[in-house]
């Protein structure tokens, strides 16, 4: 809450400490009517006027920071990586759909869905990793998992109970990516959970896969080909194949084979 009297003579120490603590409990404890800012503004002076909007949009920069440093520490990302130092040159985009596309995160907002198909070491996770982050410095919800740990968790929850309010969890993300999807196969209860997840994902959020696995082969990952034809009608219906190819970044600069990938 701003002020609109005005000070003609100094305060001292104390009554300065009693004004900024009355100041400070004010505005904390209120959300300013229109009655209220109205009233103030036809009083104020230009300079209280300029001093009460300076504080106000101060605050408005400290919370959005505050909810975009949250967002980002709720999708648990494994490591922090970035889209400038990321190499195209072996991405391989569908037709009339490219890099710019996808850096616009306008998938997220339509609820399609990303697979990230090639072998190891291609960029794949790098890639999730860096639009996580962008879409967590938009405002958005990310929730970022390895595929085995999510059905891992989702196997306690139904052990213990608490199925429903994991579900919900992840539910409040509007991105949801999936790292390493079928590296390690899944039992018949493991897969189905699983299976819940993306079935209760189809149009309200995008998800992201990111995988080695063809399509023709996620009848193994499922462990049931009636179940994986059922994901990947869902998934080709509103998605993108987006492929990773070339060398393995990690082989290039290993430090056990020298650069190149290559014996030293």
């Amino acid at each position: 809450m701003c002020s609109t009297g005005v000070v003609t003579m100094p305060l001292s120490s104390a009554e300065r400490d009693a004004v900024f603590s009355a100041t400070r409990a004010a505005a904390r404890a209120l959300y300013i009517s229109n009655d209220v800012i109205d009233q103030f503004l036809e009083t104020s002076t230009p300079t209280q006027i300029a001093g009460c909007r300076a504080m106000l949009e101060a605050e408005i920069a400290h919370r959005d920071a505050n909810r975009r440093a949250r967002l980002l520490r709720q999708a648990r990302l494994p490591v922090h990586k970035s889209v400038e130092d990321f190499d195209w040159a072996h991405v391989r985009f569908p037709d009339g759909w490219g890099r710019d596309d996808m850096l616009s995160l306008a998938f997220i907002g339509s609820c399609e869905d990303l697979v990230f198909f090639g072998q190891t070491g291609r960029g794949k996770s790098h890639m999730a990793i860096a639009l996580s982050m962008r879409a967590a410095a938009a405002g958005i919800p990310v929730r970022f998992w390895q595929t085995a740990q999510l059905v891992l968790e989702l196997g306690n929850a139904k052990r213990d109970g608490t199925l429903a309010k994991t579900l919900g969890d992840i539910s409040r993300s509007r991105l949801l990516v999936l790292d390493e999807f079928g590296y390690v196969p899944f039992d018949v209860d493991g897969a189905r959970l699983l299976y819940q997840v993306i079935s209760e994902s189809y149009e309200r959020r995008a998800i992201i896969f990111t995988t080695n696995i063809e399509f023709s082969k996620w009848g193994t990952v499922f462990a049931d080909d009636k179940l994986a034809q059922a994901i990947v009608d869902r998934v080709v219906h509103h998605g993108r194949l987006v492929e990773y190819a070339g060398p393995s970044h990690r082989l290039e600069n290993s430090l056990m084979l020298g650069r190149g990938g290559v014996v030293a």
